[in-house]
């Protein structure tokens, strides 16, 4: 492998597990709302118009 590939690969490494790593801390720190806001209750709307399709 060339140097330059090398270093690509490192950066790819680095940026994929350094991504990762930060999700889960920043997911351990803050797990999960403890409240949602105000209005988000979910009405069903969509459930009553017909399904639509592209093709």
């Amino acid at each position: 492998m060339t140097p330059i590939a090398i270093v690509f690969l490192v950066l790819a490494i680095v940026l994929v597990w350094g991504g990762l790593i930060a999700s889960v801390l920043f997911l351990r720190s803050r797990p999960e709302l403890e409240q949602y806001p105000a209005g988000g209750d979910d009405d069903h709307r969509e459930d009553d118009a017909p399904i639509i399709r592209d093709t």
